[in-house]
C-alpha cells in the first residue's frame, strides 16, 4: 500500500487529520476542554500527521484557532474549505456568492494566522449549480492573488469536475462523500484517480452502517482491529489517491486512526468487502 499522495504539489501521509469534531456540539461553540483538544493536535502532528483539514465555520472559528494554536502551520498541508456558514443557531447555511467566497478566504487566513492557504475547497450545496463557474472563478481570482495555492472542490459530481478542467482550472482535490457501504460516487472517485487528484472521503464510516456490518467485524476480529480500522483500511487499499481525514476529540481514538495506515488487507479480505453493496 502506497503511505503517501501527492496534494498540491507536496507528498502528504495518506491518514490525516480532520478538525471538525474539536469544537463543541455539533460543531458549534468552543470545546468542551479546550487543553484536550490542543493535546489531540499535538499528539496527531507527533504521529506525524502532515495533512489537517479544517474550516472557518467549524466553530465557527474555533478550529482554526486551535490549529493556530498547536503547531507551525508551515510544516504540514492545511486544507480548508468555504461555501457555507453557520447561523446563530448553529444551523448550516450556504455562502456562496463571490462576495461570501472572498471573504471566507479571509477569514480563514486571519483565523489561522497565515499569509496562504495551502487548499481551499468550494464546497457546494446542491448539484447540479448553475452558478459554479462564477464560484470557481471567485478561487482563481483568490489563487492568482496569492491568498491560496491550489483549488479543491466538496460535494460535487463528475460534471463539475470535467467543467473546471474545460474552464483550464486545475484542481489539487475532491472531498465527497464516500464509505464502504455508501459508494454513490464511485466513478467520480475514479475519474480523480485517472487524473492524478486525490480524493478525500468525508463520512468515511457512513454513520456507523461500516462498522456495524457483520462482514466488517468479522474481518476486524482476524487483524486484532476494530470495525472502524478495517472499514477506514479498506478506503486505502481501494483506490490509491484516497487520503483520510477521521475526526476525532480522543487521543486514544486518534492512535487507533493513525495505525489504520499499517493494516494490510489480504486479497480475500478485499474481495469480501468489496462484495457489500454500497
Amino acid at each position: 500500500m502506497t503511505h503517501s499522495y501527492e496534494l498540491a504539489g507536496r507528498a502528504v501521509h495518506r491518514v490525516g487529520y480532520g478538525t471538525m469534531q474539536l469544537p463543541g456540539p455539533n460543531h458549534f461553540g468552543p470545546p468542551r476542554d479546550r487543553d484536550a483538544a490542543l493535546a489531540v493536535l499535538r499528539r496527531a502532528r507527533a504521529l506525524g500527521v502532515d495533512h489537517f483539514d479544517t474550516a472557518a465555520y467549524y466553530g465557527p472559528w474555533v478550529s482554526n484557532a486551535l490549529l493556530r494554536e498547536a503547531f507551525d502551520l508551515s510544516e504540514v498541508t492545511v486544507v480548508s474549505k468555504v461555501g457555507g456558514r453557520r447561523g446563530p443557531d448553529g444551523a448550516w447555511l450556504p455562502a456562496l456568492s463571490p462576495a461570501e467566497l472572498t471573504w471566507g478566504i479571509d477569514e480563514n487566513l486571519i483565523g489561522l494566522g497565515v499569509e496562504r492557504l495551502d487548499v481551499v475547497n468550494l464546497r457546494l450545496f446542491a448539484v447540479p449549480d448553475p452558478g459554479f463557474d462564477e464560484r470557481l472563478a471567485a478561487l482563481v481570482d483568490a489563487r492568482d492573488a496569492g491568498k491560496i495555492g491550489a483549488i479543491g472542490l466538496s460535494n460535487v459530481s463528475v460534471a463539475e469536475l470535467d467543467r473546471a478542467a474545460e474552464l483550464g482550472v486545475e484542481i489539487a482535490c475532491v472531498q465527497n462523500q464516500y464509505a464502504l457501504t455508501f459508494r454513490k460516487d464511485e466513478a467520480l472517485l475514479q475519474a480523480c484517480a485517472q487524473r492524478g487528484i486525490a480524493f478525500v472521503p468525508f463520512f468515511p464510516l457512513d454513520f456507523g452502517k461500516v462498522d456495524g456490518h457483520p462482514v466488517v467485524r468479522e474481518i476486524a476480529a482476524t487483524h486484532a482491529a476494530t470495525p472502524a480500522q478495517i472499514g477506514l483500511a479498506w478506503l486505502l487499499a481501494h483506490s490509491p489517491n484516497v487520503l483520510l481525514i477521521p475526526g476525532t476529540s480522543s487521543i486514544a481514538h486518534l492512535e487507533e486512526n493513525v495505525a489504520v495506515g499499517a493494516i494490510e488487507l489480504s486479497a480475500q479480505d478485499r474481495e469480501r468487502l468489496d462484495a457489500i453493496a454500497g
